[in-house]
C-alpha cells in the first residue's frame, strides 16, 4: 500500500510539473508577454495544479471505491483518540461551515463590498459562494457516496461526497483572503493563514463529528481554494482592455 501510495505521488507530482514546464515553453513561444507573469506567479500556478490534480486523483479512487479502507482507519483513529469536551467544541466549529451561517457572512460582507465601491470583489466573493454551493450539489447528485456510519452521529441532509462544509469555508476564505490582498496589502500573509486555519478547522469538524470521510473533506478543501483563484485569474483577465494589434 505505501509502495503504491509513493508511487502515485510521484505520477502527481511528474504530471504537475510536466503541465507547469508545458504551459511556460508555450507562452514562451506564442505568448510573450504571459512568460513573465508565469514566472511570477510560478507558486499560485503550482498550487492551483496540485489541488486540481489531488482532487482529480482521489476523486477517480472514490469512484472505484479504492479508499474506503484509508477512510474508514482515519475516521476510527480520530474517534478513538478524541475526548468529549473536543467533540463539544467541534460542534461548534463546524456552525461556520453551515450553509445558513456561510449565506448570512457573504450577503452580509458582499453588501458592504458594494457599498464601498468595491465591485469586483464583491463579484468575486458572491460568485466563488455561489459557485461553491453548486459545485458541491452537483458532485453529491452525481457521485451520491453514503455518509459514514461507523457510530451515532447528528444527521446531515445529503450525500457525503464533496463536504459542502468544508468546500464552502474553503470557497469563502479564500475568496475574502483575495479580496483583502487587494484592497490591504499588507494582509496578505496574515490573511492568508487565517484562511488556512478556518478551512483546516471545519475540515477537521466533520471527521471529528464523524459526518465525512477523509477523501470528503480533502477533494472539497482542494476545490473549494482552487475555484476563487480561477475566478480572480478569470475577472482580471476579462477586466484589462485589449491591446490593438
Amino acid at each position: 500500500m505505501l509502495i503504491h501510495t509513493l508511487i502515485d505521488l510521484g505520477v502527481m507530482l511528474l504530471s504537475i510539473t510536466l503541465i507547469y514546464l508545458s504551459l511556460l515553453s508555450y507562452a514562451r513561444r506564442r505568448r510573450p508577454n504571459w512568460h513573465s507573469k508565469l514566472q511570477e506567479r510560478r507558486a499560485v500556478i503550482l498550487l492551483v495544479f496540485t489541488l486540481l490534480v489531488i482532487a482529480i486523483k482521489v476523486s477517480q479512487e472514490v469512484l472505484g471505491g479504492h479508499t474506503s479502507e484509508m477512510d474508514i482507519a482515519i475516521l476510527e483513529y480520530i474517534h478513538q483518540h478524541t475526548s468529549p469536551a473536543t467533540v463539544s467544541a467541534f460542534q461548534w466549529i463546524t456552525l461556520s461551515g453551515s450553509s445558513r451561517f456561510l449565506t448570512i457572512l457573504g450577503v452580509l460582507l458582499t453588501a458592504i463590498l458594494l457599498l464601498a465601491r468595491h465591485y469586483r470583489e464583491a463579484l468575486l466573493l458572491s460568485v466563488s459562494m455561489i459557485g461553491g454551493g453548486l459545485l458541491v450539489y452537483s458532485i453529491k447528485l452525481g457521485i451520491a457516496r453514503d455518509r459514514p456510519a461507523l457510530w451515532e452521529t447528528d444527521w446531515y441532509w445529503g450525500y457525503s461526497f464533496p463536504s459542502g462544509h468544508t468546500l464552502g469555508t474553503a470557497a469563502c476564505a479564500t475568496a475574502l483572503a483575495l479580496c483583502a490582498a487587494q484592497l490591504w496589502p499588507a494582509s496578505r500573509r496574515p490573511a492568508v493563514l487565517l484562511a488556512g486555519l478556518w478551512i483546516l478547522l471545519v475540515a477537521a469538524s466533520r471527521l471529528v463529528l464523524g459526518v465525512h470521510w477523509p477523501t470528503d473533506v480533502l477533494v472539497a478543501a482542494c476545490l473549494g481554494i482552487v475555484l476563487p483563484i480561477l475566478l480572480r485569474v478569470a475577472f482580471t483577465a476579462l477586466s484589462k482592455p485589449q491591446q490593438p494589434g
